[in-house]
């Protein structure tokens, strides 16, 4: 129903407005990933250039279920290539999936594949020893289930095997006051024992000799976690880093974080919104343009309507400065309008 337009001012019927929305990373929204299923097809060891030999995917469900989806990924780097088998027998250069993955993380967070992984220094109160190992475990979050960013503060991760029984991994951010190091991924925080940011223990976030459990890269959706320090708690993920064999070290920390049936994980997003004050008057939008009401004449079919018109205002549409329909809002139920009613529609875009 429209039988004229109005036109926005733009101070006074235009509001420009951001929200922060916080959902779970996981599919359906739900808090707490307990377990891991994977598919035998995409984990496969057969040869080096295996998918499986890279990373192995970790579903919601079984594979089997058709609301199955990749929530996370896991890999194993190594920075002269032990681990994996080679590429080629023959390769001198020792090129292998543990090689590639370490090589793929360090460019993404120091732009250089010559840069090692340092879980020494940090931005707390503690200035620690420099721990570079030569490998590194990795989770990488589906990018479909997150939207800007995951959110510091908010991970709880439990893994859990042969050693000290369960380890509870979080980031320092809440210790830290949200203190980063920023690096080419973002942000950069320190992976330590406790809970939703909250570091357990002292103001050391070092396993000793070892250094920190990992660092957290929330804008870039992913965590490397140290081995060596892992190690001091959980002995069954220490890596085999023979040469030229598929030692499967991904693996470990698949069944260490099954085992531990406990991985939580928010994101959060910035929604964008502009919201247009639809005013009409009571002398606006009276008559209907629905051609039933016209007979071949032009006049209106139901005489009450010329005087006491009775029609519904259902759905407002947005016009660019060229007349060119560009967004249609539906109302959620009809507004009854005549020349003794007006109207104030708030009609809200999204992006």
């Amino acid at each position: 129903m429209a039988n004229s337009r109005i036109e926005y001012n733009t101070l006074e019927d235009i509001v420009d407005d951001t929200q922060q929305v916080i959902t779970s990373t996981w599919t359906s929204n739900v808090n707490e990933l307990k377990g891991t299923h994977t598919s035998s097809t995409q984990a496969d060891f057969t040869s080096a250039t295996s998918k499986g030999a890279f990373f192995i995917d970790v579903y919601n469900e079984a594979t089997s279920s058709t609301n199955a989806a990749v929530q996370y990924s896991v890999a194993y780097g190594h920075k002269t290539g032990l681990g994996s088998k080679l590429f080629a027998q023959s390769d001198t250069a020792a090129n292998s999936p543990s090689k590639v993955i370490y090589n793929q993380y360090r460019q993404l967070v120091f732009g250089d594949e010559n840069k090692n992984f340092d879980f020494g220094n940090h931005t707390g109160n503690v200035v620690s020893d420099s721990y570079t190992p030569d490998d590194i475990y990795v989770i990488n979050v589906n990018r479909s289930r997150y939207k800007n960013n995951l959110k510091p503060g908010t991970l709880n991760l439990k893994i859990s095997g042969s050693g000290l029984g369960t380890l509870e991994l979080t980031d320092d951010s809440v210790t830290n006051t949200g203190s980063a190091v920023p690096t080419n991924a973002g942000r950069q925080f320190h992976i330590v024992s406790g809970s939703s940011g909250v570091r357990l223990g002292d103001n050391t976030v070092q396993v000793t000799n070892s250094g920190s459990y990992g660092l957290y890269y929330p804008d870039s959706g992913f965590i490397i976690l140290n081995p060596a320090a892992v190690d001091h708690s959980l002995t069954s993920l220490t890596p085999g880093i023979t040469s030229d064999n598929a030692d499967n070290n991904h693996q470990k920390l698949v069944t260490a974080i099954s085992g531990g049936n406990s991985f939580i994980l928010d994101s959060e997003e910035k929604i964008s919104s502009k919201y247009y004050f639809t005013r009409i008057k009571n002398s606006q939008f009276n008559f209907t343009t629905n051609p039933s009401f016209i007979d071949n004449d032009g006049n209106l079919r139901f005489s009450t309507m010329e005087n006491n018109p009775k029609v519904y205002i259902t759905t407002v549409g947005l016009y660019s400065d060229s007349n060119e329909l560009v967004a249609v809002a539906k109302l959620s139920q009809p507004i009854a309008k005549d020349f003794s009613k007006e109207a104030l529609i708030r009609v809200k875009l999204d992006y």
